[in-house]
């Protein structure tokens, strides 16, 4: 195996540019390596073997794994989450990019973003527990009040008997 060693290269060309290998070709760093900034490859792909992309990080800087499914694709991640007290002061269990909750009244709650979404197109699932008693049927349905916006949600929840309640327990993921 050949080595090079330098401390700097330089680019010959008025673009700047600095091409190692051939398309296809793939570059080892060794253990504890690191890349400095402003390096920005076409794409990234961690293999686990040399025939199948377990990650990846694509051109378009989609990422993309495979575990276990048999092909690589797009992932697409939980761009929020919260899980949260309805009842008296509402009050925010844990949370992932929720910066708040607004208590609209009985039922009826605002989640607030820390960093708003890239556009109002994401997909909302809501979850509920109205009674915390394990050995009641008693559930409460969330719906979303008004349309989704890129810096909040808004949800009610009510009661089988279509009475809106708040409720002990209220999650929220959104995807996008």
């Amino acid at each position: 195996m050949s080595h090079v060693k330098t401390d700097k290269l330089s680019a010959r060309t008025a673009s700047g540019t600095i091409t190692l290998g051939e398309s296809g070709e793939t570059f080892a760093l060794g253990s504890g390596a690191t890349v400095d900034s402003g390096f920005t490859p076409a794409a990234i792909s961690i293999n686990a073997s040399a025939s199948s992309g377990a990650l990846a990080i694509d051109a378009s800087d989609n990422l993309q794994f495979d575990s276990g499914y048999g092909s690589t694709a797009t992932a697409y991640g939980c761009r929020a989450w919260v899980n949260f007290n309805g009842t008296g002061t509402v009050a925010i269990r844990d949370s992932g990019n929720v910066s708040s909750i607004t208590d609209n009244g009985t039922g009826d709650y605002t989640v607030n973003f820390t960093t708003a979404m890239p556009d109002a197109n994401y997909s909302f699932v809501f979850g509920t527990r109205f009674n915390v008693d394990a050995t009641s049927t008693e559930f409460a349905a969330a719906s979303s009040q008004t349309n989704p916006s890129t810096s909040s949600i808004r949800m009610r929840t009510l009661f089988p008997t279509i009475a809106y309640v708040d409720v002990p327990y209220a999650c929220v993921a959104i995807f996008r």
